[in-house]
């Protein structure tokens, strides 16, 4: 019975990988591999972006949230908002001012070579860790259509996404998460509408029985520094996270650099928020339902099985392998992403600088993609551990939050302040990173603060150990000396 099912997920992934290794021969230099050689439109940009911070997690891991609470996770959404705000006025003038290829490369600038390969580091660590997680998501979804365990899933999927990424470069990422974007959400869709026809009553009595549990609750106005979906943690906390992940991290940024100038990446930016918060309110009604369809039975010990498992065992055959193979699309989407934000800062931000002759341009892209490869490797490989750590959508958010402060405080001492030298940044870095290991270790204080906090004691290190340690003169790249 469950044929039909699985050849439509084979027919997607053959068709997406076979659709992204068709780019292969416009990457000549690493402006094409690592920025699409800037041609992309800014509509498909944003939905390049939205599938670059949605994957797996938010598919899997946003129900539960509902399923076991209610809306209150929305709060983070409208701090997304205001990120794009300050991202828009104060990272995106200074990313366009010249040709650039990662987001460190301002840090070089600013403070120097040594900051740039800090920052870029922190980014390759953070990543890589949050992307295991990710990767390890994947294998929850297809292992319960395969019923294999975690390294035959993990394998599928990552050999396919590797394959038509190390091809096609940031111009297949791009177009294939157009396509794979549009999949997940006619997927979600179409299961929301099974789903709520399955419920006596319909959607509305549905509602009712929510609304009566306090299931529908979108803010909490109570201030804590220990829950983490309150409107202060999500306007403060979600606008801090977002102003990190997109304006400092390579994952996002390479794709506000890939778009044609500067207005076209700031339309890019702000549409995609609107698809965002469209599609965590669709996922946490999927939750919602899940729980008066299940008659609000306690939620399973796997709560991020609860989503996908109901797609394959309840759905009606086809409706059941077009939910699945939507899935597995955010999930290509995403890894795509990361192995393309990984590879191009392992190349840009290490290999070329060490380069002692300048090479052809066939030569980088030829790293670039055997960096890719061995990224995808490094994932594989986190992702079997990833299983440990809990929650698959609250890990990855976690994981990020640990480092994302310390990025968003160090680029905000370069762009907002004149006095600190290289010197003083890695300062303001290693007092930032002792914070968070005492925040994340030794209290009770929720993710959603941590790059606030972050961010906060990078920042004020860094400026106040300017005074202590000189700057040094500016050099022509805006570096100390």
């Amino acid at each position: 019975m469950r044929i039909v099912d699985l050849a439509i997920i084979a027919a997607y992934l053959a068709g997406v990988t076979w659709f992204g290794a068709r780019f292969k021969q416009s990457q000549r230099s690493l402006k094409d591999y690592f920025l699409g050689g800037r041609t992309a439109p800014w509509w498909a940009i944003a939905l390049s972006i939205v599938s670059a911070e949605t994957s797996t997690l938010t598919i899997i891991g946003t129900p539960p949230l509902a399923y076991a609470g209610s809306y209150v996770f929305l709060q983070v959404v409208f701090g997304y908002l205001l990120a794009r705000l300050v991202i828009s006025t104060i990272f995106l003038p200074r990313y366009f001012e010249r040709q650039i290829f990662t987001a460190y490369e301002l840090m070089q600038r600013r403070f120097g070579p040594h900051v740039r390969k800090v920052a870029s580091g922190i980014f390759l660590i953070t990543r890589a860790l949050a992307e295991g997680v990710r990767v390890f998501a994947i294998s929850i979804v297809i292992s319960i259509i395969l019923k294999t365990g975690g390294m035959a899933s993990i394998a599928v999927i990552m050999a396919l996404t590797l394959f038509y990424t190390f091809e096609g470069g940031m111009t297949a990422v791009i177009w294939t998460d157009v396509v794979q974007m549009g999949m997940y959400v006619v997927g979600a869709s179409v299961s929301l509408f099974v789903l709520a026809g399955k419920i006596p009553g319909g959607f509305s009595h549905a509602l009712d029985l929510a609304s009566a549990a306090g299931k529908l609750q979108v803010f909490d106005f109570h201030w804590s520094w220990t829950k983490p979906y309150t409107i202060w943690a999500g306007l403060i906390g979600g606008c801090f996270l977002t102003t990190a992940s997109h304006g400092t991290d390579q994952l996002v940024v390479q794709r506000l650099l890939s778009a044609r100038n500067q207005s076209q990446s700031r339309a890019a930016l702000f549409s995609s928020w609107i698809v965002i918060f469209v599609q965590f309110a669709m996922f946490l009604t999927i939750g919602m339902l899940l729980w008066v369809y299940r008659s609000g039975a306690a939620a399973p010990a796997q709560p991020d099985r609860l989503y996908p498992a109901f797609i394959w065992e309840s759905l009606p055959i086809g409706v059941a392998g077009l939910a699945m193979a939507a899935i597995i699309a955010a999930a290509m989407a995403n890894l795509s992403a990361a192995l393309n934000s990984l590879a191009s800062a392992t190349v840009v931000d290490f290999y070329e600088p060490l380069s002692r002759t300048l090479r052809l341009p066939a030569h980088y892209v030829k790293v670039a993609r055997i960096s890719t490869v061995f990224w995808g490797v490094v994932l594989g490989a986190i992702a079997l551990f990833a299983s440990q750590w809990g929650s698959v959508l609250e890990s990855g958010l976690r994981i990020a939050s640990v480092t994302l402060g310390i990025l968003l405080g160090l680029f905000l001492l370069g762009v907002l302040t004149k006095k600190p030298g290289e010197s003083a940044a890695i300062a303001g870095v290693l007092t930032g990173l002792t914070a968070m290991l005492y925040v994340k270790f030794a209290t009770n204080i929720p993710f959603t603060w941590w790059v606030m906090i972050g961010s906060g004691t990078t920042f004020g290190a860094g400026y106040l150990a300017s005074f202590v340690i000189p700057g040094g003169r500016q050099n022509k790249e805006g570096g100390t000396t």
